[in-house]
């Protein structure tokens, strides 16, 4: 009887992980398109009420690792934008 709850509890696991690697998958193409969505943007057009949301975005995408980031903007095809 162990053996077969030793099964399921790794079928589970597996589910789990499986999961896991889905919901990585779409939260790394998020963050992808919003790097190409803060890229592209233009600051100058961009409402005085919505500077505090952008600098949020812009942060949360800074303290992403570099690789990390790189595969989210291959995870959305979009080219590295080079920084100053």
């Amino acid at each position: 009887m162990t053996h077969v709850l030793h099964e399921q509890e790794i079928s589970m696991l597996r589910t789990e992980i499986e999961m896991m690697m889905n919901e990585r998958r779409t939260l790394l193409q998020v963050a992808g398109a919003a790097a190409v969505f803060v890229a592209n943007l233009d600051t100058g057009k961009l409402p005085p009420d919505m500077y505090e949301s952008a600098e949020m975005l812009s942060k949360c995408l800074n303290d992403i690792s570099e690789d990390t980031l790189k595969e989210a903007l291959e995870g959305v095809r979009a080219e590295p934008v080079e920084s100053d």
